[in-house]
């Protein structure tokens, strides 16, 4: 299926007649936007204003001067009023033209305004100076070549340039304000893109932070779930006891992941909220993060002199909770039965460091699905909170990791 094509929104970046030529769908071959309503409106007033000071110079004229005078100023008038058609494509070579045709035929004076006027709106400042300095002294050579009774040298002279510089400020007038339309409608347009980069870089942070808070919390339930179900399908004779004590961990898990997937669901269902919106875990829940694993059958050594959680700032704290998540659920998939060391050292001004070892599982491992971003993740988070954290594999053939945060005096 063939979908129209749309201009782009930053159409701030194109010139002006290549937007309106987006936007009309009216693109020219030669790089010209096709003519609007408007400019035809436009144009056909000029033509017809030019036509009717023409007209007026040539009777003028065909009373003061012989019949193939003012046959000959009729008809350079008449080229003259229809060569306006091109002064948009040429409005500097035609008023130079109808400069030097109006020395000779006065009823060319109105084509000469129109082509000044459009040469004042189309060109700058320079080029219409001297062009208007050329009209001046054309109209000035034409009241000696042809002189008019009524009006004497200097009337003449001072009609002329009055009126080329009264229709040449109108243009400078209209030219300027289209700059500044033009310019407000850019800044209209790069305000609407940098309004829409900024919502979009606003929606994509939301995202990743609801993304890392799924993935730190979901992820320890689900690799309860996986290890032990794990168990069970390796184990099939194992004691009743154990079989059950599995089978509540895996129920329990379950349920606490369900209920933790609400919470997460209900947070992406409210607007204006995000995931930070929800109780955050802090250094002092640590030890019930320790609590759980070890019901779920897992050794770990906690090692902390910290000796007050709760003066550890909320961000510090809630990245070392998720740091100590992430590591216990990796020893828990990776190297099951081993035992797991947690130690915490730090006091302010010194920073707070994290480290978790765990040594080589001490029998094959199940396969257990994991792709890595767990620790991508929390070595991002480690950094944007203006620390530091270095994970890999332990001399002994374990893992190790260390995570180092800043604790401000």
């Amino acid at each position: 299926m063939t979908r129209t094509a749309r201009p782009e929104r930053h159409t701030w970046l194109l010139p002006s007649h290549l937007v309106e030529a987006a936007r009309t769908g009216h693109d020219r071959p030669e790089g010209r936007p096709r003519r609007t309503v408007r400019d035809w409106v436009v144009d056909t007033v000029l033509f017809l204003l030019a036509a009717f000071v023409g007209l007026l110079a040539a009777e003028t004229s065909a009373k003061y001067n012989s019949g193939a005078i003012a046959l000959v100023d009729q008809v350079l008038g008449g080229l003259a009023v229809c060569s306006l058609w091109l002064r948009r494509r040429w409005p500097t070579g035609l008023a130079v033209v109808l400069s030097v045709v109006s020395v000779v035929a006065p009823a060319a004076g109105g084509a000469l305004l129109a082509a000044l006027f459009s040469v004042a709106v189309r060109r700058p400042f320079r080029e219409v100076a001297w062009i208007g300095l050329l009209a001046i002294a054309a109209s000035t050579v034409q009241v000696f070549v042809r002189p008019d009774p009524d009006t004497g040298v200097l009337l003449g002279i001072a009609l002329g340039a009055v009126l080329i510089l009264l229709v040449t400020t109108w243009g400078m007038l209209v030219r300027s304000r289209r700059q500044l339309v033009e310019a407000l409608r850019d800044r209209a347009l790069r305000a609407e893109a940098e309004a829409e980069l900024r919502v979009e870089q606003a929606q994509r942070l939301a995202r990743e932070a609801i993304a890392r808070e799924m993935h730190d919390v979901l992820a320890h339930r689900l690799t309860l779930l996986s290890v032990h179900a794990g168990a069970l399908e390796f184990r099939p004779d194992a004691p009743p006891e154990q079989v059950a004590r599995a089978a509540g961990v895996i129920r329990d898990s379950a349920h606490e992941a369900l209920q933790d997937l609400r919470e997460i669901i209900g947070v992406l269902r409210s607007p204006g909220e995000g995931a930070e919106d929800r109780p955050q875990p802090t250094l002092a829940t640590l030890d019930t993060l320790v609590s759980e694993v070890r019901e779920a059958g897992m050794t770990v050594v906690l090692d902390s002199t910290v000796t007050d959680p709760e003066a550890v700032p909320a961000s510090t704290g809630r990245t070392v909770y998720r740091i100590a998540q992430e590591a216990l659920t990796n020893a828990r998939k990776h190297a099951p039965g081993a035992e797991v060391t947690l130690t915490l050292r730090g006091r302010p001004g010194e920073g707070l460091s994290v480290d978790v070892r765990n040594p080589a599982p001490a029998g094959p491992v199940p396969p257990v699905p994991g792709s890595g971003q767990g620790l991508i993740g929390l070595t991002e988070r480690a950094t944007l909170a203006g620390g530091r954290m270095e994970h890999g594999p332990a001399p002994d053939g374990g893992f190790a990791l260390h995570a180092w945060l800043p604790w401000p005096a």
